[in-house]
Order: C-alpha cells, then structure tokens, then sequence
C-alpha cells in the first residue's frame, strides 16, 4: 500500500493530527457523559471541499470512515484516494439526484440521504453490479420541511412517506437498510431535533430491529447527538478546519 501520508505537507498532517485528537476527546467525553460504549460510534470526517490529499493524510492517522455532499466532488476524489492504494469507507451523504445514482454507487459504501421511493429505486438498480448490497439510510425530515429533504415519519405518502422509502430499500436485494439519518433543522435546537430523531428511531427499529445505524450530529452538537442515540456523527470543520468558500 502507499504510504499514505507521502504527498500530505507536514504542517498539514499536524494540523489534522491536533484536529483529529480534539474530536475523538469530545467523542469519548461525550460518551462517558451519556454512559455509552465509544466503539459504538463511527466518526466520519466529511472532506467536502477539501483535497484527496487531506483524506490520505487522515487514513494515514488511522480514519477509516470518510463523507462526501457532492457526486461531482466526491467520484473525482475517490478515485485519486484509490490509485494512492488506500481503501477509506465512502459516505455519500448530501442530497441525491436520481440521475446521480449510477455514478454514486461506484464508489460509496453508504449512502445516508435516501428520502424518496424514487431514489431507492434509482439506487437498487445502480447497485445491480456491485460485489455487495449498498448500504443505506433513510434520510427523516424532523420538521417537514420538503425543502431540506428527507423522508415524513407517520406518512403513508407512497414516494417520501418513512415506512414506505425503508420498504423500497429493505426489499431491495441489491440494497441494506441501514438506519435513519437527520439534520437538525434551521431554527431548532440541537436537544429538540435529537430528542424528536430518538422518538422516530425507537418506533422504526421496532419495525426494522436491523436497521440501528442513527446518523446525526455535526461539529457543533455531536455531544448532544451522542445523547441522543447517534452511531454516527458527521465531522467537518472541527476536524479539517474552516471550509474554503464554495465557487
């Protein structure tokens, strides 16, 4: 495998190196705080706008999870990660366009933003070549907001209803339901969104007692996430600093 730190500038290691410890603190504290297992929780640190470059350095320091927002970013970005011989598992976890699908599922291991029966059925059938299901998440609405995403819990919508968007997946043999993921919605706190995510979560695993991923909770309320239930949190500037502005 190439190292893969070689083409990372040492300042730059250090300082995700320092970025990195501070993270995984928090998630440790908040862990002992909420009285949970760390192993239960998988930091993905989301390299939107950031080089491949960044992503081999943080493999180097032992990250194996890494997010992406945007296919046309992120295709480019793992190819360049993967003819440098280092494997991270991808997350694709910004909004989807079905017609964006095929390209998707060459390189993600999850997808965290399924909010309609439409795209679950664009992505099943994307996923025909892969060597193993594409996991994936249902993306909830806590506010129904369409305008943010995400799936309605309670909704028997037959296109972006909950139950209906994790049954296109579940039944899917090319697909694993995976769990739910959330953002916290403009305007609410952090403990109202994460607390409404938990309730959702409880009733769905009820129904889909596999499917216990909860992906939730960013840089600034990843401890309140964790409370919560999160098994997943989704880590950029507090990991990789502040974002260069988008063009």
């Amino acid at each position: 495998m190439t190292d893969s730190s070689a083409t990372v500038r040492p300042d730059r290691r250090a300082e995700l190196a320092a970025g990195l410890a501070q993270v995984r603190a928090r998630i440790a504290d908040a862990c002992a705080v909420a009285g949970r297992d760390r192993a239960g929780i998988t930091m993905i640190a989301v390299t939107k706008t950031y080089p491949a470059s960044d992503v081999l350095a943080l493999a180097g320091l032992g990250v194996t999870d890494v997010g992406e927002n945007r296919d046309q970013e992120a295709a480019g970005k793992a190819a360049e990660v993967a003819a440098a011989g280092v494997s991270p598992r991808w997350h694709f976890i910004g909004q989807l366009q079905r017609n964006k699908a095929r390209s998707v599922v060459r390189y993600a291991d999850v997808v965290h933003s399924v909010d309609s029966v439409r795209l679950a059925r664009a992505l099943a059938t994307a996923a025909a070549g892969r060597e193993r299901p594409l996991a994936a998440l249902v993306q909830v609405s806590i506010d129904g907001d369409p305008a943010r995403g995400g799936a309605l819990p309670g909704s028997a919508d037959p296109v972006v209803g909950l139950e209906p968007v994790a049954e296109a997946i579940a039944d899917s043999p090319t697909m694993r339901l995976a769990g739910l993921m959330a953002v916290a919605p403009l305007g609410w706190a952090p403990e109202r969104a994460f607390a409404r995510l938990a309730e959702v979560a409880e009733a769905f695993r009820s129904v889909h007692p596999g499917a216990v991923a909860l992906s939730a909770g960013m840089s600034g309320d990843l401890e309140i996430a964790i409370q919560y239930g999160a098994t997943h949190v989704r880590v950029g500037s507090a990991l990789l600093g502040m974002r260069p502005t988008l063009r």
